[in-house]
């Protein structure tokens, strides 16, 4: 029998509850339609305003949102700055026709093989100088007399010039 006796309780509990439930309800529903009432009032005041830039308004109440007409801008001043940005003249000095021109397909072998060709050409200098030196001690006699020579024919070509 205590069983009875609990879900009794249990049941007067629960009504209880729903009770509770209803008069939440009851008062949400009076809040809710009183803050309909009162957001109602808000957004009518909240509404924007019509502004008229081309519409000419026939009632006079709404000629005061009416917007004055808009006057135009100075574009002189805007429009001879880009004039005299176009006229700027950009001269073959500025223009790299190195970076313009297509490159050879080799030109980033012969990049780096540079500084070795560098070095031979120097060493071949040096050979180069050396070869001539040695004719030049080895053909020291042949080399004075061929100094001499086209010395005199030098003098001789002069004298033939003066006498014709």
């Amino acid at each position: 029998m205590s069983d009875v006796g609990e879900l009794q309780q249990a049941a007067l509990k629960r009504k209880a509850r729903l009770q509770e439930m209803k008069a939440k309800r009851l008062c949400q529903t009076e809040d809710s339609s009183q803050n309909q009432q009162t957001k109602d009032s808000e957004t009518e005041e909240k509404l924007p305003k019509p502004l008229f830039r081309s519409y000419q308004p026939i009632d006079e109440a709404l000629l005061e949102n009416q917007l004055p007409k808009a006057k135009p801008g100075k574009v002189e001043d805007n429009i001879k700055e880009q004039l005299a940005a176009a006229n700027l003249k950009t001269s073959v000095e500025d223009v790299d026709l190195f970076n313009l021109a297509p490159r050879k397909p080799d030109w980033d072998l012969k990049r780096d093989i540079s500084k070795r060709l560098a070095k031979l050409e120097r060493r071949t200098q040096r050979a180069i100088a050396l070869l001539i030196r040695d004719r030049l001690k080895g053909n020291s006699q042949d080399l004075v007399t061929a100094m001499n020579a086209t010395d005199s024919l030098a003098k001789g070509d002069e004298d033939d010039a003066d006498n014709d």
